[in-house]
């Protein structure tokens, strides 16, 4: 291994640790959301530049597979939080988060 893929690895952990600690120091579910999202794109980099520098190709499919979980959790939890601000049905559209111009429209047609 060179220095820089010891300075490489060196970095992605910082990363990692620094985002476990935001983890772990909430204080709210977003603050915990973001940083879980931090994470998961640091170990899609570290895997990343892992199979750059040992020019392995069959890390590729965990790589797609972490991003994905990156991407689908992120917009999961932000469905969630925004159905939890928006407070209860009240069954006229205006809880799906159309624009102020679509919900005009519908309620005169």
């Amino acid at each position: 291994m060179t220095v820089v893929s010891y300075v490489l690895y060196g970095l992605i952990g910082g990363g990692a640790l620094l985002a476990l600690v935001r983890l772990a120091m909430g204080p709210s579910l977003l603050d915990r959301v973001v940083a879980t999202d931090t994470l998961l794109v640091i170990i899609s980099a570290g895997l990343a530049v892992y199979a750059a520098l040992e020019r392995d190709p069959t890390v590729v499919p965990v790589l797609v597979v972490v991003s994905l979980l990156a991407f689908v959790g992120s917009v999961s939890i932000a469905r969630y939080v925004g159905g939890m601000l928006r407070g209860s049905v009240t069954g006229d559209g205006s809880d799906l988060g159309l624009p102020v111009a679509a919900e005009e429209r519908e309620a005169r047609g």
